[in-house]
């Protein structure tokens, strides 16, 4: 798989929440900030979007997507001092895939809600992402509301399999606005996610990815990038953010912690599939990146699946 494919890979969507919203009149939502990514889309009308941590409100026209991917406490209203309801008293109450109405509604309609991931790798991601991804152009908005729309079809109408077909939608979601965000020339940044877009960096990121147990060592990441080793080591660490070895070290990791969390492979089988020649020093480079031993994270992995089973269940 490719870089970008083998990260969300590992961040398997968990929870979903999908409504509609339509308001009439002076209106505002204001959501708390929560882990997740929240995805809407604008059908008809105009509104502010409001975040923490950003300094000027979003302006948002009919058609317009955005992706939040940070977990701030944002606010969607018809101007910046309206007053505003709390989302958690106006959208639990109301069925998944349904409308919420304001005010008689009529004003601005739109769709969207969040979902949330599975384990603790979501970071990989979201942390390489603005507060605010903006989808203006027509044909990609419109990709983007279809997935959308029928995300919450499903969820509004459950048949066999919609669970499963709600996952599959959340991630294609997820994939479609990243593409578009990287597609973005006047958004660059820094980090693995961005640095996919620069042709000899990619190179050696996808090979790191294809073998990440691979003895890998500079001047063989270098040549893969068809550059000196200097030169490379230099334009990797300004596309990234980190060391090509640092960047290794921490994506072995995390890939051994979506082995411990499943529970069928021992410490030491897990080491040497990703490269290491013993089982000390892999558990001191994991306990250096994860905050703990390769043992206790596989065994409180192991109660956390278990409390997720108990508590679908109730």
């Amino acid at each position: 798989m490719d870089p970008l494919s083998d990260v969300l890979s590992l961040i398997r969507p968990q929870s979903y929440a999908f409504r509609g919203l339509d308001a009439g009149g002076r209106w505002a939502v204001a959501f708390p900030s929560g882990p997740g990514i929240k995805c809407y889309a604008l059908t008809a009308g105009q509104c502010w979007l409001s975040m923490d941590g950003v300094d000027k409100p979003v302006p948002l026209a009919a058609g317009d997507c955005v992706l939040l991917p940070r977990g701030h406490a944002f606010r969607f209203g018809s101007d910046a001092d309206a007053p505003a309801r709390d989302a958690l008293d106006l959208f639990p109450a109301t069925r998944m895939g349904a409308v919420v109405t304001l005010n008689g509604g009529g004003g601005c309609t739109g769709v969207g809600g969040y979902f949330d991931f599975v384990g603790p790798h979501a970071d990989l991601l979201l942390a390489q992402l603005p507060p605010v991804i903006h989808v203006r152009a027509e044909a990609d908005r419109m990709a983007l509301r279809q997935s959308i729309e029928r995300l919450m079809q499903e969820l509004l109408d459950p048949r066999p399999g919609s669970a499963l077909l709600a996952g599959h939608l959340a991630q294609m979601l997820l994939i479609q606005a990243l593409r578009l965000h990287l597609a973005d020339r006047t958004a660059p940044g820094v980090g693995w996610l961005f640095a996919l877009a620069d042709r000899r960096i990619g190179t050696a990121l996808a090979a790191l990815h294809a073998g990440p147990g691979q003895r890998w060592t500079l001047p063989a990441l270098a040549r893969h990038a068809g550059m000196s080793r200097s030169s490379f080591a230099a334009r990797f660490k300004a596309a990234v953010g980190e060391a090509p070895m640092e960047y290794l070290t921490r994506w072995r990791m995390h890939l051994a912690a979506d082995r411990l969390a499943r529970g069928h492979e021992p410490v030491s089988t897990i080491a040497f599939a990703l490269g290491y020649e013993s089982e000390s020093a892999f558990s001191v480079a994991f306990k250096r990146v994860m905050g703990c031993s390769p043992g206790r994270y596989g065994r409180e992995d192991g109660v956390r699946d278990i409390t997720r089973q108990m508590t679908s269940r109730d």
